[in-house]
């Protein structure tokens, strides 16, 4: 058997854990790193710099993670399902993978990478359908010692290639096309159109899915099944530094440019194998669901690195919660068991909207844990996924944590913590939470609200921004020097249990993905008709934030012409972006509210979205007071 990892499995072993992380996180982490598989041990466990965003974990360690999610399980679990993957379509057949078969994919796909000159320290940019082929690629990329960056499937060409650019990306994965419940979308020619502007690919492996034709560019593109054919299916891993990226994975900031947040392998392994055990509490015959896609960090760290380094069977979803009908979450679960199930609060939201009998003709028996992801969960769907889905008996983990902190942050542990509705809960073990005031100063007791930081180094803390570390240090460790800055403002209520109360920069957040409002608004003014735009989040029943974007155009706009004008400006966001970002709310205007030195005031359009115009504060210092009540006067 392989060495036992540490598991909490009551709530005085978790303040044990939490006091032990605290006191001594060196012999704490230490500890918990000890039965993985090591190439060569560390010659020390921690180098924390929270001034200048240095922090080093297992400094010195040698390993490779493919060999902890793999390898060492094929003895004791080589026939035990590894991966399950449930089609976009229930009529297709699902297809599942042992640990000892999951092995031979990543090694043979592995070795088609090598084959096409993919080399340690390589980036490779993957953008493809939620397929197994996505997870073994993933998996083959770090097999070899190559960088993996995951492009969620649903963004433009443009966005594409600004990944792809900024990674200098030799490769690039991707498939013929996709299904996205009734849609199919013809993903290589947007990766085509992508690559028109990005010289640094030199390989394109395209991976079959829904037998279409597509245009295959000589010499640059080639077929995966045909690469596969001359493939041995064992390959030895790669051996990695503790501190080798793994990967970058590219997430909206508040400047217009996405920025890659980096994660090396030895700490983000740890947190993501200790994070999924302790959170979700999976037994050895669970069968577990993270509903994430793995172009966002959920589906890297919950569907992927931590499932399999804790030897667990994970479920992956090639649909969407609402086809063929919005039964399909729950049909999903009743067909293959699932035991724990983790998802986002929008699509708890989008299924309560539909009526009761989609959850309420399923049994859902199986399950024992439910979670929740991506955004705070409002009590109104925390009280309907507890009494619909969990029956009333299965504890719901809400989990706050960031792309930029690798694994979950705060929540209640499945079954040993205390729950409230609507509130992430407790730090896990090795998170040293503080609530500070505007100023930085620590907020001390209970019964307070400030912005959430965090003051001591956990090993899956981000490690730098692609290239560019001075963005990491001033977004993350500058702002507050010697804390790392969440961006999001918190409550810590009587008890201690805290509560994520939103964004306190300019990022919203639209079911569970962050769009920096200057990433919208430079999409927006690339508009022909656009002069200036300024951007907004307000509360939406379905997303929890949506996009409210007020837009000044370049000729005076009747009522006639405005559907067509905002129509166009929907096509710009697309194509710069995708669909994701696209607003919810477009409002034409003559003007903004701008203070005299030209800062436009969000404060006040924040408060005009909401519909909460009757306390607007002092307008008077604005350049043009009168603009606001015209803007008032538009949305009514």
């Amino acid at each position: 058997m392989p060495a036992q990892h540490p598991c909490i499995h009551s709530y005085a072993e978790y303040e044990d854990a939490y006091r032990r992380s605290v006191e001594n996180p060196e012999q704490f982490w230490a500890e918990v790193a000890e039965p993985f598989t090591w190439r060569r041990k560390w010659d020390s466990v921690l180098k924390a710099d929270l001034v200048g965003g240095h922090n080093e974990w297992y400094s010195g360690a040698k390993l490779n993670i493919t060999e902890n999610c793999l390898d060492r399980h094929l003895a004791t679990r080589g026939n035990k399902l590894a991966l399950i993957w449930e089609p976009n379509d229930p009529k297709t057949r699902q297809i599942r993978y042992t640990y000892r078969e999951l092995h031979q994919q990543v090694c043979q796909f592995a070795n088609v990478l090598l084959n096409n000159g993919v080399e340690k320290g390589d980036r490779v940019c993957l953008y493809m359908p939620m397929i197994p082929q996505l997870a073994i690629a993933v998996l083959a990329c770090a097999r070899i010692g190559a960088v993996h960056s995951v492009i969620f499937a649903g963004f433009s060409a443009t966005a594409i290639a600004d990944r792809v650019n900024d990674a200098q990306a030799t490769v690039v994965l991707t498939s013929d096309g996709l299904n996205r419940g009734p849609k199919q979308i013809p993903v290589k020619r947007v990766v085509d159109e992508a690559l028109e502007s990005c010289p640094s690919v030199r390989r394109v492996i395209v991976v079959e899915h829904l037998g279409w034709p597509v245009h295959m560019q000589e010499g640059r593109d080639v077929w995966y099944h045909e690469e596969a054919q001359e493939a041995s299916k064992s390959c030895p891993a790669e051996e990695m530094d503790a501190e080798d990226t793994l990967f970058i994975l590219y997430t909206s900031g508040s400047t217009g440019k996405p920025k890659g947040v980096v994660h090396t392998t030895a700490g983000y392994m740890v947190w993501a194998d200790y994070t999924f055990r302790n959170v979700f509490q999976v037994q050895e015959n669970d069968v577990y669901w993270c509903t994430a896609d793995i172009g966002w960090v959920t589906g890297h760290s919950y569907l992927l690195y931590g499932p399999l380094l804790s030897g667990a069977s994970t479920l992956m979803f090639e649909g969407v919660p609402t086809y063929p009908d919005a039964g399909r979450f729950w049909e999903v679960i009743d067909k293959h068991g699932v035991n724990v199930f983790y998802t986002a609060p929008t699509a708890i939201r989008s299924l309560m909207a539909t009526p009761l009998d989609n959850v309420l003709s399923y049994s859902l028996d199986s399950l024992r844990v439910l979670g929740t992801v991506g955004e705070p969960i409002n009590e109104e769907a925390w009280h309907w996924y507890h009494t619909h889905v969990g029956k009333e008996r299965c504890p719901i983990v809400d989990t706050w944590w960031q792309t930029e902190t690798g694994g979950i942050m705060i929540s209640g542990l499945a079954g040993i913590s205390p729950l409230k509705p609507a509130h992430a809960g407790q730090p896990l073990p090795g998170v040293q939470p503080v609530l500070l005031t505007q100023e930085g100063q620590e907020i001390e007791g209970n019964g307070q609200e400030g912005y959430l930081a965090i003051k001591f180094p956990w090993p899956g803390i981000i490690r730098t921004t692609y290239g560019d570390h001075e963005r990491a240090r001033q977004t993350y460790f500058g702002p507050y020097p010697g804390y790392y800055f969440t961006g999001d403002g918190a409550r810590r209520d009587e008890d201690g249990l805290y509560r994520i109360i939103g964004r306190v920069d300019d990022v919203i957040n639209v079911s569970g993905h962050r769009f920096g409002t200057a990433e919208i608004e430079n999409a927006i003014n690339q508009n022909p008709h656009v002069v200036e735009s300024a951007v907004v989040g307000y509360p939406h029943d379905v997303k929890g934030q949506g996009i409210y974007a007020f837009v000044i155009c370049r000729e005076p706009v009747g009522k006639t012409d405005a559907g067509q004008v905002e129509a166009s400006i929907i096509e710009t966001i697309v194509a710069e972006i995708g669909k994701i970002a696209k607003p919810d709310k477009i409002q034409l205007v003559s003007g903004l509210p701008k203070t005299r030195s030209g800062k436009i005031m969000r404060r006040i359009l924040r408060k005009v979205a909401e519909g909460e115009t009757s306390n607007l504060g002092d307008i008077t210092t604005l350049l043009d007071p009168g603009v606001v009540e015209e803007i008032i006067q538009g949305k009514k």
